[in-house]
């Protein structure tokens, strides 16, 4: 396993463990980290579900943010940002039960805004659930030293 892959599995371990709402994100499995991109997969339960048994449009907003937050981190940068805006579109439901995948990439870094896309697809059939855009602005990158996750170069 890289170092990377490592680092980040630590990140949402500390993420999911923390009392705030990330603790939502405890059900996502991290499947790969790479620079930029980032796959994570989870089975829908009931407690991701909205009263139709479908994922909760909600939740997929958060998937959306936290997801691409991760992929921001496995940049060279390694900084989180802050949102500035993300836009969803749901394009067909992930019932109770059914495994989804969640692949995150940085479409462009720059030196104040970050843009990622994040698409949701059902693990068996391959349709797209939802797909997400998050505009991220990146600030001072002194704020944010204790996300870095190491870059590939970092590793042994």
């Amino acid at each position: 396993m890289s170092r990377l892959m490592q680092n980040t599995l630590e990140l949402m371990k500390s993420l999911t463990s923390a009392h705030g709402f990330d603790r939502v994100l405890e059900k996502v499995t991290l499947v790969s980290a790479a620079p930029g991109k980032v796959i994570c997969e989870m089975k829908v339960e009931s407690n991701h579900a909205n009263k139709y048994g479908t994922l909760h449009g909600g939740f997929t907003a958060t998937l959306v943010d936290n997801i691409s937050t991760l992929a921001l981190l496995c940049t060279e940068r390694g900084v989180p940002g802050v949102s500035v805006d993300m836009n969803i579109t749901y394009m067909s439901p992930a019932k109770i039960g059914e495994d989804i995948m969640i692949t995150a990439h940085i479409l462009k870094q720059g030196k104040t805004l970050a843009f990622t896309s994040v698409d949701l697809m059902n693990k068996t059939t391959g349709k797209l659930v939802a797909q997400g855009r998050h505009t991220k602005h990146l600030g001072n990158q002194d704020q944010h030293v204790n996300w870095k996750i190491p870059n590939n170069k970092d590793q042994v």
